[in-house]
């Protein structure tokens, strides 16, 4: 059945070859293309036509990987496409991505499309926990990467729960804490509202500028054994290589910087490494087959390379891409600012229009209480007038009653002569009217003094409407003229990315020229940024009290133990790179 399967393998094989075109998929960190091409292809060629297709110019930090059996191979640049180990399936499928890592993206990374590709490919790792990061800094690189895709925050826009769908955060991190998703989210947009000012790509850059600390960045990992067959792991990264034991790739045992190894090879599964110096011992250790040494040699000549190149005098094609990388920088720099500038305008013009409403608003008000209050007043001057004239009237019905009961006193008096009975009779009856006259002359006299208060009261509530009529033509004579003050022209519009012994010598003038620069390097990045640290510090604080301690990796015990103790990544490095290459072979030989 294997012998069929071998035939049927290398008979599409056959097929291939004889065919003019063959089918690639090409997967990228943002979407997949796919394309036919031409048998003739070489790895180059088809790499070339990648980056043209993605206006990449910083090649030499990507590589076209594919999966082989149960590791990873990079595609040969100068051999053909089809003459490799690639999957027999079309669309063959191939991955674009990272394959060496800057030392300092800021200064490294010149195009905008090649920081977009290593932040994509970066933030994949942390979230997939490929690359270990502690719960403050995850937080923090989750703010910078909501930055990267929603812009600048704006309240009005970001709401609670606008990153309900979002994957921001390792599920690592979320498991270690008794925090809801809503907590979360408040805790990241706390953060992200500090980001005012900066563009999507700054926040790029910022996420990896504080990612390249974390002690698992740009570390491609194997697992090797020294002489005494003891199981470790050897680690390639930008700087050098490094030895981890198996349950700890945070710290290493031993690291070897590039500056100081003259010469790798290998030869079947044994990997040898010699450092500078003719006295210095020989590293050696042994992988698991010879595909992996070709693998960990391919990776040592790109990263030393790219070391060397990075300590010479940049050549023409990158400082004219730095060049124009200014200048594009530059100009969007100058359009910020003027972008900024109209929107303060703006902002400005919209608070005039804004209190400009509120004014006029207070103006209708007073407007209508002053007309309110003149129709008050004039009620009340109809109604003390209607009074006054009730008044007028009754007294005189009372003027007219005590004329009458005059009258009837006379005649009581005319016939008071008729009988003394009679006129005691009468006398008593002219008693009773005159005290009945007194009464009603007293309430005559009450009416019109009434009266007279009714007219004093009409006048002055006449004088009260002449006073509010008066102010009401003061209220709309300002709205009138307080209206123009905004110019025409300042209103704001309208509010609408086996065989044989090899070997890679590497010269020794380069050596020993740069010995001294790399310690320069090694200490600038040493010094951390102080206002970084105090965020991270401020969010573990803030969080530490819902850490779950029973949930914690092995990893993160690792890392809580070299926070302690002062321990970082650079600061270990250059721990051991002070000590002799030769007490560094010995101890890799001991563990």
């Amino acid at each position: 059945m294997a012998s069929a399967l071998a035939a049927k393998m290398g008979f599409n094989s056959l097929l291939r070859k004889q065919a003019k075109n063959f089918n690639v998929r090409i997967c990228t960190m943002e979407s997949d293309m796919e394309f036919s091409c031409e048998v003739k292809w070489k790895g180059k060629d088809l790499f070339d036509f990648v980056c043209r297709t993605l206006g990449l110019r910083e090649t030499w930090f990507f590589g076209l990987r594919y999966d082989i059996k149960d590791t990873v191979a990079w595609l040969k640049m100068e051999k053909r496409v089809l003459d490799q180990e690639v999957p027999k399936e079309e669309p063959i499928t191939l991955h674009f991505l990272a394959k060496f890592y800057p030392e300092n993206a800021e200064e490294e990374l010149v195009q905008d499309i090649t920081q977009h590709l290593f932040f994509l490919q970066v933030k994949k790792n942390i979230l997939e926990e490929e690359i270990h990061c502690p719960p403050e800094a995850s937080v923090l690189l989750a703010s910078y990467a909501v930055h990267a895709k929603y812009g600048e925050y704006d309240p009005n826009v970001h709401k609670p729960g606008f990153l309900a769908e979002e994957e921001l955060l390792p599920k690592r991190v979320i498991h270690l804490y008794q925090m809801t998703a809503d907590m979360w989210e408040e805790r990241i947009t706390a953060c992200y509202a500090e980001h005012r000012g900066r563009t999507r790509e700054d926040a790029e850059v910022e996420y990896l500028k504080i990612a390249q600390d974390l002690d698992m960045y740009g570390v491609n990992y194997f697992l090797i054994r020294n002489k005494k067959g003891t199981d470790l792991l050897l680690g390639v990264d930008a700087l050098g290589l490094h030895i981890y034991e198996p349950d700890n790739r945070l710290t290493p045992k031993c690291s070897f910087p590039w500056n100081e190894i003259r010469n790798i090879s290998y030869s079947d599964k044994e990997f040898t490494i010699r450092p500078l110096g003719k006295k210095t011992n020989v590293f050696k250790f042994n992988s698991s087959r010879l595909r992996v040494n070709k693998l960990i040699l391919q990776l040592c000549i790109g990263n030393h390379d790219l070391f060397i190149r990075r300590r010479r005098v940049d050549s023409l094609e990158v400082q004219q891409m730095k060049s124009q990388a200014r200048e594009e920088r530059a100009r969007k720099q100058v359009e910020r600012q003027r972008l900024q500038r109209e929107k303060q305008l703006r902002e400005e013009a919209e608070r005039a229009r804004d209190e400009l409403k509120r004014r006029l608003i207070q103006l209708q008000d007073e407007a209508h209480m002053a007309n309110d209050a003149l129709l008050r007043s004039e009620q009340t001057a109809d109604l003390l007038a209607e009074k006054a004239q009730i008044a007028e009237e009754e007294a005189k019905l009372l003027a007219q009653k005590a004329a009458e009961a005059e009258t009837e006193m006379q005649r009581i008096k005319v016939t008071a002569i008729r009988g003394q009975e009679e006129r005691r009779l009468m006398e008593q009856k002219m008693l009773e009217a005159e005290m009945l006259a007194l009464k009603m002359a007293d309430e005559s006299e009450r009416r019109a003094r009434e009266a007279e208060q009714l007219r004093q009261d009409l006048q002055e509530a006449k004088e009260s409407e002449r006073r509010a009529k008066h102010k009401l033509l003061e209220i709309t004579s300002r709205a009138v003229y307080a209206s123009p003050g905004l110019p025409s022209d300042s209103m704001p519009p309208d509010l609408s990315f086996s065989r044989e012994n090899l070997s890679f010598d590497f010269k020794d003038t380069d050596m020993k020229r740069l010995s001294m620069e790399i310690e320069k390097e090694k200490v600038e990045y040493m010094e951390k940024s102080k206002h970084l640290q105090e965020q991270l510090n401020e969010l573990k604080t803030e969080i530490e009290s819902l850490k779950m301690k029973e949930r914690e990796t092995p990893l993160d015990i690792i890392h809580n133990q070299n926070t302690e103790q002062g321990t970082s990544k650079h600061s270990n490095l250059k721990k051991l790179t002070l000590q002799s290459t030769k007490t560094r072979v010995a101890f890799f030989e001991e563990l």
